[in-house]
């Protein structure tokens, strides 16, 4: 369509002139001085965006120059040339991994496999306990007893992963850091749980215990921390819904269901959305502290494989091509998440 002058000017009738309106000035001044605006809030507010720096810094050397190494999943790994030089090999490596038929296939699906059910345990089990703790919580009336909770429920999350990892070492299994078997294997072994032999052996030498250990002690790591959000969703409702549904009848249990779990269904939507997104990206710190050549089978994940072979095995190529596939399978479960919960309850992420 072609402009005319009448769409964006006010003609004059006394003047026979167009002249331009108030309002489109005020637009062409805005645009025609838009960054001189955002310099001068930038200034205005500096310390503020100094403060973003670090963070920055941090998404820079740590999030978007690696993605450059992602090269090394498509050419031919060789130690002495930069990965901008090395050959193109394609997708030899992915297809190997995938539809290889030798032990390094059989070993990613594996790892692969352990990884989905390693975060899918800890989807049903872990994400609900946050949402539980911060229900209790709310229920609590004093604000000193309530603090102290939540102070020791936080307390396992600032603790090192070596820290935590040493703990549950020392609960559960015979070994260097304990004088006999831990109090975890001889409390299951005195009800009669387990047998003698497996508390002796130790239960993160017994590949079947690997999985429960490590989401207990997740749970026992993250529950408390991640309560917080919930539980600042809750402390938002209004106490008049409250009070609408004790004049209703409702009892603690009831209010629960129909005051607060509604209430922050849009909380719970957007970080059920958010773990759904990091499924597969388990932090191989703590299953590398844990799990030893017998728990391969059930404690083996996409990232301590990738280690394993990047590392120890000097194999960058597999190695790069099993994170990227890791990565990808995540964001894939994003979007499917976002989607679903878009269509379900107009809640979502974009």
């Amino acid at each position: 369509m072609k402009a005319k002058a009448a769409d964006y000017l006010i003609y004059d009738e006394a003047s026979g002139r167009y002249r331009e309106s108030p309002e489109q000035a005020v637009r062409d001044d805005v645009e025609k001085h838009y960054w001189l605006h955002v310099g001068r809030t930038i200034l205005k507010d500096w310390r503020l965006y100094l403060m973003l720096v670090p963070m920055i810094l941090v998404f820079l050397f740590w999030r978007y120059f690696p993605m450059y190494e992602l090269l090394g999943s498509f050419k031919v790994s060789d130690e002495v040339k930069p990965v901008s030089q090395q050959l193109f090999s394609g997708f030899s490596y992915f297809k190997r991994l995938l539809v290889g038929g030798d032990t390094l296939s059989t070993e990613f699906w594996r790892a692969l496999r352990n990884t989905f059910l390693l975060s899918f345990y800890g989807l049903c089990f872990g994400f609900p306990m946050p949402i539980i703790l911060a229900l209790f919580f709310n229920e609590i009336k004093s604000n000193i007893a309530r603090s102290v909770y939540q102070v020791l429920t936080y307390l396992p999350k600032f603790m090192s992963t070596v820290v935590m990892t040493s703990l549950v070492t020392m609960l559960v299994k015979q070994g260097s850091l304990t004088s006999g078997m831990g109090i975890v294997s001889q409390f299951l072994a005195n009800m009669g749980w387990i047998s003698r032999d497996v508390a002796n052996a130790g239960l993160l030498n017994n590949p079947n215990f690997f999985r429960s250990i490590y989401q207990i002690s997740g749970i026992w790591e993250g529950a408390g921390y991640d309560s917080i959000v919930f539980f600042a969703a809750i402390i938002a409702i209004s106490p008049t819904s409250y009070e609408a549904a004790q004049i209703d009848g409702a009892g603690k249990m009831a209010q629960m269901r129909y005051v607060v779990l509604p209430s922050i269904l849009s909380t719970i939507v957007i970080m059920l959305i958010t773990r759904i997104g990091s499924l597969l990206n388990i932090g191989y710190e703590k299953v590398l502290l844990l799990y030893n050549t017998n728990t391969y089978v059930t404690a083996d994940v996409v990232s301590t494989f990738a280690q394993r072979y990047g590392l120890a095995g000097a194999a960058k190529g597999i190695a790069s091509a099993a994170e990227m596939m890791n990565n990808v399978i995540g964001m894939l479960l994003v979007i499917g998440a976002n989607t679903i919960a878009r269509k379900a309850s107009d809640v979502s992420l974009y």
